[in-house]
Order: structure tokens, then C-alpha cells, then sequence
């Protein structure tokens, strides 16, 4: 079962956390009442957060900064791909011009492996700076053998794949490790600009098996969902089916088209994918909610006493 939580701004002696705490400690029952009615009720929660569990804490954080407070709700995991036994083995055996990188779950697969071939020196170029933060440890080594030394204008694996410098030989070779779901229009770019590409389906990412219903009843009244990759928002969508009308936060543009795809109507991304513009993109997509039911309150028509003469 999906692990599920509601997060609000940080109280201690909130009645839900109370009520998770409780199959741990029956013995304090009469401290545990006492602490339970002098607290205040837990926020609403205007937000769904949908990463995977244990990596949604950076967006609830920044939200909570905002006085916003989000209910967690996993829709994926991430498992390992055909090709996540061979990335090692190639990074043992073989060389290569570039190395690219296009999520933070790609970068720490890769790192696991390239670890596991002695560090060899790397030359690496990433989509984003999210995910350009998955190195900053390893890139701060003696000697340096890994350097995040490309990011493109506009943080999307297109621009990515149209932008990444070619070195003056005609072999420029470059490893793709990707998601098995991932197109292929990374490969597509690079090969029509000559470059020798690689690609391995080091991971791959699948929904979750199941939401308990009285948690998705509350996620479908929340009134934005954020979602950082088209995987969750298909997740979503099967789970709501064509019942739900609010809002989709996209972390960026390849999301977004997504949701577009899947006939969502209320889509808001920032330009450039990351954390900042997403959530400025949520906080936009919360004011027109609050403004589209300001408009309603005020078509609504007169009382009828009020139209008496």
C-alpha cells in the first residue's frame, strides 16, 4: 500500500500525528488525550505532493515557507532497468566524449555504478541543475574524474541533445543512461549531429499498487496536484479517472505536455524546470483556484429579499 501523509506546518501535537502514533504506545493513553485536545486541528492541505516516498520533503519544505501545507501521496517507485547491470562493466571497459544525465534518479543510479568502476574519470552533462545536485559531492573529489561540465540554456533533454558541444573528432561518442519509459528523441537529436550514442535503461519507474481510498478521496478535493514526471501524472490520472477538474503543477515543460496529452486543462509549469519556478508555478495555479471561486461568489444572484421593493 502507498505510504501516505499529511503534512502541515510543523506542529508536534497534532491530533493525526497523535492517531499514527498510537498502535506504538497504548500505555500513555491518559497524556496522550490530554496533548491531543490542547492542539490545533492540522491545516487543510492545498497541495498533493506525488515523488516517490522519502523524496518529496524539499517541495514540502518550500511550500510550508509559503504557509502552504501539502498531503503526501507517492504515485511511483523507481525499480532497476534491463541495462542497470551493464552500465558498470561499459564504464569499466569502454570510454566516452559525454556522459548525459537527465533526472536526478538517473544521476544517482549512475553514480552508484560509476562507483562501483573505480570513479574512472567522466565528462558529464546534465539537464538541469536539480540534477547537477546529485554530483556535487562526487565532483568535489581529489583530481576530479567526475566533471559536471555541460547544462543547456533551457533544461529539457531536446536542448540538452541540440546544444551539447561536439569535440573536433568525428567519433564524438556519447552514454545515455535513461529510463526505460524515456523517448527517443535524446538519441534522435544526437545521432542526426553525428554523435556515436549509447544508451542503457539503467531504471525504470512504475506506479504504485495501491491508494487506500479515504486518502485519495481527500488527495481529489485538494485543489493543485504537483507532479514531477509524466509517469506520476499518468499515475494520477488513472486513479481519478475523469472525475477530477482541478489544478496540475508540472515541474517543467515536458510534464506539462503531458498533461496535455491526457485532456488536464488546468496546467501550470515554469520555463525553466527546478524547484524555484515550480513552485512559483504551484502558488500560481493555488491564486487562480481562489480567484476563479471568487468570481463564482460574486455572479452568484442576489437573495431574493434583497430584490423586494
Amino acid at each position: 500500500m502507498a505510504s501516505v501523509l499529511l503534512l502541515s506546518r510543523p506542529s508536534l501535537t497534532s491530533p493525526f500525528s497523535r492517531r499514527l502514533s498510537t498502535k506504538k504506545s497504548i500505555s500513555s493513553c491518559t497524556s496522550f488525550k490530554i496533548r491531543a485536545f490542547s492542539a490545533s486541528p492540522p491545516a487543510e492541505p492545498r497541495v498533493v505532493v506525488t515523488r516517490e516516498k522519502g523524496k518529496n520533503a524539499k517541495l514540502i519544505n518550500a511550500l510550508a515557507k509559503r504557509d502552504i501545507s501539502c498531503l503526501e501521496l507517492p504515485l511511483i517507485t523507481h525499480v532497476q532497468g534491463p541495462d542497470a547491470d551493464r552500465l558498470s562493466h561499459v564504464l569499466c571497459s569502454d570510454s566516452f566524449d559525454w556522459i548525459i544525465i537527465t533526472s536526478p534518479e538517473a544521476g544517482s543510479v549512475f553514480l552508484e555504478a560509476w562507483k562501483a568502476a573505480g570513479n574512472p574519470r567522466v565528462r558529464i552533462g546534465v539537464v538541469g541543475q536539480g540534477t547537477a545536485n546529485t554530483f556535487l559531492e562526487a565532483s568535489k573529489l581529489p583530481d576530479q574524474p567526475l566533471q559536471v561540465a555541460f547544462t543547456p540554456s533551457i533544461a529539457t533533454g531536446k536542448v540538452l541533445a541540440q546544444e551539447l558541444p561536439k569535440f573536433d573528432h568525428s567519433d564524438c561518442r556519447v552514454l545515455y543512461p535513461a529510463s526505460v519509459k524515456a523517448s527517443n528523441e535524446i538519441e534522435d537529436v544526437l545521432s542526426d549531429r553525428g554523435y556515436d550514442v549509447l544508451r542503457l535503461n539503467t531504471y525504470n519507474t512504475v506506479p504504485v499498487v495501491e491508494v487506500e481510498s479515504r486518502l485519495l478521496d481527500l488527495a481529489r478535493s485538494v485543489p493543485v496536484v504537483a507532479v514531477a514526471s509524466p509517469s506520476a501524472l499518468r499515475a494520477w490520472v488513472n486513479l481519478v479517472n475523469s472525475e477530477w477538474h482541478n489544478s496540475v503543477a508540472c515541474i517543467g515543460e515536458t510534464t506539462a505536455a503531458a498533461a496535455k496529452k491526457l485532456g488536464l486543462k488546468n496546467i501550470y509549469y515554469p520555463k525553466n524546470p527546478g524547484m524555484e519556478g515550480w513552485v512559483e508555478s504551484i502558488i500560481e495555479a493555488l491564486d487562480s483556484r481562489t480567484n476563479q471561486f471568487q468570481e463564482v461568489v460574486f455572479k452568484c444572484p442576489p437573495h431574493p429579499d434583497k430584490n423586494k421593493v
